[in-house]
């Protein structure tokens, strides 16, 4: 479940920031018009300190906050994932113990009495 909302938290950020990318791209600045008009681009005070919101930039607006939300988001995500383990064998459990049995002798043990030797 969690590697699922990472991925989808991950796809939305890359496509909001390609999308704000875009729109950036496409607007003109607030003076590009008169400063073009007059020979310089630092006419920008001539509209005012406010300027003029369109759908454009209101866009962007929105797409930023968006943008900002998912960085929180991959982030908070990323930092709570478990900890990988540092070894290949952490994660294993061990095998059961085996009870040993004790070995059978090789050879069968006499335990007659001991037999005189015929003179």
């Amino acid at each position: 479940m969690g590697d699922y909302l990472f991925s989808l938290v991950l796809t939305v950020h890359v496509l909001v920031g390609l999308a704000v990318i875009g729109l950036v791209l496409v607007q003109h600045g607030k003076g590009a018009d008169m400063g073009a008009a007059f020979g310089s681009g630092s006419s920008g005070s001539l509209f005012g300190s406010s300027g003029s919101a369109n759908f454009l930039s209101r866009t962007t607006a929105v797409l930023a906050t968006v943008f900002f939300i998912t960085s929180l988001g991959l982030s908070y995500l990323a930092s709570n994932k478990p900890a990988a383990p540092s070894s290949v064998m952490e994660g294993v459990q061990g095998a059961p113990a085996v009870e040993q049995v004790p070995a059978a002798p090789s050879a069968p043990a006499d335990t007659s009495p001991a037999q005189s030797i015929p003179k």
